[in-house]
């Protein structure tokens, strides 16, 4: 084994077991590899093949040969033993520029440009100042790995580049020998960049499962997280709009019911309500929780405060009944208790209210607020609000 093998074994053994292997691959079918004679003095630009979907970074090799020469080794080839760009950077470059064989002194400088406008200028009067990256001192081969998502001229969303070449040779013709290996990102590789996921990040937030939570970035996440997984970003875009629709009501009733979203979202749904009744706005405040009620997610609390919204509202009814639920889910909860004590009072049924108003009137509804405060506090609210009020009074001298 000659020394040149030697080190080119000794590169890819250490970049290959010393640093992690990055989820993706070499895109050898859509590397570019391309020969091309260069009259002495002139420019020419050479356009890469496009890029996939998901590519994130290249490496590409310019090699200068003499016009009967031929490459040792391509550089698809002594990528396949470099696992990612990582190993690249951190050693196995040297494998790169080793398996390029050169003779004679013949140089080009080179540029970089992703629009073939900026490409053409080039040809015709040389300058540099449009490209990503320009090689300007002479050479007679170069290898660069670079980022596309690092790159503030380049980008995941460029998907062809131009090399232009400016032969240094003041005789003779010299051929030049480009090739560039895409590295695409398994991940990216289904066309889900920042622009697609913020489009349907988007939509959900205008979906009415999205508006009834106070804060939807777990829910759309999640929606987004499945639509990811089930399809790439163009299958997804050709599906009709019904199709679509489909897509999100099914994967969002899906996300709906995960536990610490579902969790949040009746929390959120608690929150509304219990400011929309300090805002006096009942009926709003109804349908927050009626929506927790029908969803089956209530606790003797939610039947409470919604008793106490139907009281308000001089629901007297569907108070009687929310309020007889509550007390089926914890027969123990002294606001349930205290609610259906003031819906009978004002309904008229003044013998069931006082045996509830007596026989709990020792005791607190939480664990700051006593029984006796609490009714005078809602007595007060109620007289506001216009309730029949006539035995207000003799409840609270129950307590004495």
């Amino acid at each position: 084994m000659n020394f040149r093998k030697i080190i080119l074994f000794i590169l890819i053994t250490v970049s290959c077991h010393t640093f992690a292997q990055k989820d993706g691959y070499w895109d050898k079918e859509r590397a570019t590899t391309k020969e091309i004679i260069v009259a002495a003095r002139d420019r020419i630009v050479l356009k890469t093949e496009d890029l996939p979907v998901g590519t994130t970074e290249i490496v590409y090799r310019i090699t200068l040969l003499d016009e009967n020469q031929e490459m040792t080794n391509s550089l698809v080839s002594v990528l396949k033993s470099i696992p990612d760009p990582t190993g690249i950077s951190q050693g196995s470059a040297g494998a790169v520029f080793l398996m390029s064989k050169i003779s004679g002194d013949d140089t080009c400088s080179y540029a970089l440009f992703t629009s073939n406008e900026n490409a053409k200028k080039y040809i015709s009067d040389g300058k540099t100042d449009k490209a990503c990256y320009a090689q300007e001192e002479p050479l007679s081969k170069d290898a660069k790995r670079l980022s596309l998502d690092k790159s503030s001229c380049l980008g995941q969303n460029i998907n062809t580049l131009w090399f232009g070449f400016h032969s240094k040779n003041w005789l003779l013709n010299q051929k030049i020998v480009l090739e560039v290996v895409p590295w695409v990102d398994s991940k990216l590789n289904r066309g889900w960049n920042q622009e697609n996921k913020n489009e349907i990040i988007s939509l959900c937030k205008t979906s009415t499962m999205a508006q009834k939570m106070a804060n939807s970035d777990d829910f759309c996440v999640c929606i987004l997280e499945k639509i990811m997984k089930q399809y790439r970003y163009t299958e997804f875009q050709k599906l009709l709009p019904i199709e679509k629709n489909k897509v999100y009501k099914d994967f969002g009733n899906s996300c709906y019911k995960d536990a610490d979203i579902s969790k949040n979202v009746y929390n959120d749904l608690r929150t509304q309500a219990s400011t929309l009744i300090k805002l006096q706005k009942y009926n709003e405040a109804i349908q927050k929780l009626n929506t927790i009620i029908n969803d089956g997610k209530a606790t003797a609390i939610d039947y409470g405060s919604i008793g106490y919204c139907y009281i308000l509202t001089k629901q007297y009814a569907k108070a009687i009944k929310f309020l007889k639920e509550g007390e089926k889910l914890d027969d123990t909860e002294l606001l349930v208790k205290l609610n259906l004590a003031h819906v009978y009072l004002v309904s008229d049924d003044y013998s069931e209210a006082k045996a509830i108003y007596k026989k709990y009137q020792t005791q607190n509804v939480t664990d700051s607020l006593s029984w006796k405060e609490k009714t005078k506090q809602d007595f007060a609210i109620f007289e506001k609000a216009g309730l029949p009020s006539k035995d207000f009074e003799r409840v609270l001298k129950l307590y004495n």
